[in-house]
């Protein structure tokens, strides 16, 4: 059985409390977290975050709604999303702590029209890619998801992976760039190796 020590039991009260005024429907929004766009997220019932997480929403070419979480997803500690116009989570989604998911990058390094290694980053032009992931997926502690990348249903993401593309339902993924190393196999009912 799991005890909390008194600090904690209070903390988590006061959060709940603030969580019943600035998030109807969440279970729990650990404080401090820093929410910067708040009428562009919308999430559903049962959403659970950890402390210190950071949503950095809007400021796409696209008004409206940017981060869309599913129901009964759960956030670890210091996850971070960065959604200027589209960032798609599905039900059931277990995020542990560390991750970094976003949208957009500052710059375009491929193709016609790169940005110059001689000019400021923070004045080169937003290159912006939508991001999606599935339902039921599992993020593993460090993992960074791009723009561009997708996850689909039931994929887990190994510790540290960075997720540049798009991969299949029922994989897991590692690596830097992340790569699929298992896929789920229905009819012998197991993960096997790529």
């Amino acid at each position: 059985m799991s005890r909390y020590a008194v600090s904690e039991v209070v903390r988590s009260g006061y959060a709940l409390a603030l969580t019943r005024l600035s998030f109807p429907g969440a279970r729990l929004v650990r404080r401090p977290v820093f929410v910067r766009g708040r009428r562009h997220m919308i999430f559903g019932g049962g959403l659970t975050t950890g402390y210190w997480c950071r949503f950095d929403l809007g400021g796409g070419t696209q008004p409206g709604t940017t981060l869309r979480i599913g129901r009964d997803c759960r956030m670890g500690d210091g996850v971070h999303i960065v959604a200027s116009e589209r960032v798609e989570i599905g039900d059931n989604c277990l995020m542990a702590s560390h991750i970094f998911i976003s949208d957009t990058s500052h710059g375009t390094y491929q193709g016609s029209d790169q940005s110059r290694p001689d000019s400021d980053p923070n004045l080169r032009p937003r290159h912006v890619r939508p991001v999606s992931i599935g339902h039921n997926v599992w993020v593993g502690e460090n993992v960074c998801i791009l723009p561009g990348g997708s996850l689909g249903d039931g994929c887990i993401v190994n510790a540290n992976a960075v997720v540049t593309k798009s991969f299949p339902a029922a994989c897991i993924v590692a690596g830097i760039p992340a790569r699929v190393t298992k896929r789920w196999n229905a009819e012998a009912g197991e993960w096997q190796t790529e």
